[in-house]
């Protein structure tokens, strides 16, 4: 499914990435964890092709998205990535519908056909009787629950999730992870998730160790 390779990343003399590889088969849920610094973040916006690494190469289904020029990658990202923040960036002044299915709209899809998966996302996240309502009327578990539901409206090859559960309550990022253990389940999603949740990176298949920008254990 994934396979980063010998990633390597500096900003000016800072070395943030020193050789990283990384492979994640179809259907596994793996977590980066480490203290801030470790390049966690940094790991996870090169394997989203958010950022570029200086050398090395990323492949998701077989694709090495090097080789892409901007406008395929672009294409690449919105149909094989879902992407779920720790604030959810959820546009303010769309419905928590519109906000799902905006990253199905960018990709050409026919409105009919989109509304109809949204509704049916929501629905499966508890959420069919908050479609009509904005982010402001939602609450923070809510809100994270609509951005799960638009990383999932293309039907992604991987969610990459950075601090998913950071800025929920226990409750809410208790459920949040059960979540992501049911989506695995129900249609053997692929996860990356970078975090500092001890429960949320016990859960998963496997643990990454990352540390001064290198893996340092695999568990």
């Amino acid at each position: 499914m994934l396979k980063a390779t010998s990633i390597h990343k500096s900003y000016g003399k800072l070395q943030i990435l020193k050789g990283v590889d990384l492979a994640v088969n179809h259907g596994e849920i793996v977590t980066i964890v480490g203290a801030s610094g470790a390049g966690k973040s940094s790991l996870l916006n090169i394997i989203g092709t958010l950022d570029n690494a200086d050398s090395g190469t990323v492949s998701i289904k077989g694709q090495d998205v090097s080789k892409l020029s901007k406008s395929q990658l672009s294409n690449f990202r919105n149909k094989q990535i879902g992407f779920i923040f720790q604030f959810h960036h959820l546009l303010v002044e769309f419905t928590a519908l519109e906000n799902v299915c905006i990253p199905a709209f960018i990709g050409g899809q026919s409105k009919a056909e989109t509304e109809k998966r949204a509704k049916q996302l929501l629905g499966m996240l508890g959420l069919s009787g908050r479609a009509d309502h904005k982010p402001n009327q939602l609450s923070g578990g809510e809100q994270q629950r609509v951005a799960v539901a638009r990383a999932l409206i293309n039907n992604p090859a991987l969610i990459l999730a950075d601090e998913p559960s950071g800025n929920l309550d226990s409750t809410n990022a208790r459920e949040l992870h059960q979540l992501f253990i049911d989506l695995r389940r129900e249609f053997n999603q692929t996860f990356i998730i970078v975090t500092h949740n001890e429960e949320l990176s016990d859960l998963s298949d496997r643990k990454i160790l990352m540390k001064d920008g290198m893996i340092v254990d695999n568990l």
